[in-house]
């Protein structure tokens, strides 16, 4: 089954992350490493409750890292890894500009 994650950023090409040669990321791991990153980067929640959803934590993340950050393959490779288990679906595309992902 093929796997991979993309993110796309306005005015920037899509950047593709295959994971079919990778080891996958517990899930648990993959909270744990979404949650550091976001406490890392200091990223705020998207909603005004404060509620924090696993899908809404990969999208402020992708958002705080921009491309340059997603430059860097060995944290891209990671954070596809972490995106991936964490949403527990093998093709995640999230789109930054629009706050949105889909499988």
């Amino acid at each position: 089954m093929r796997s991979e994650v993309s993110v796309t950023f306005k005015d920037h090409p899509p950047v593709r992350l295959d994971l079919n040669e990778v080891q996958p990321m517990p899930h648990d791991v993959a909270r744990g490493w979404l949650d550091e990153e976001f406490t890392r980067m200091g990223c705020e929640p998207l909603r005004p409750t404060g509620k924090l959803l696993i899908a809404d934590k990969v999208l402020v993340v992708a958002q705080a890292a921009g491309p340059a950050r997603f430059a860097d393959a060995r944290w891209a490779q990671e954070f596809a890894r972490a995106a991936s288990a964490a949403l527990a679906k093998p093709l995640v595309h999230i789109d930054v500009a629009t706050l949105s992902i889909s499988y």
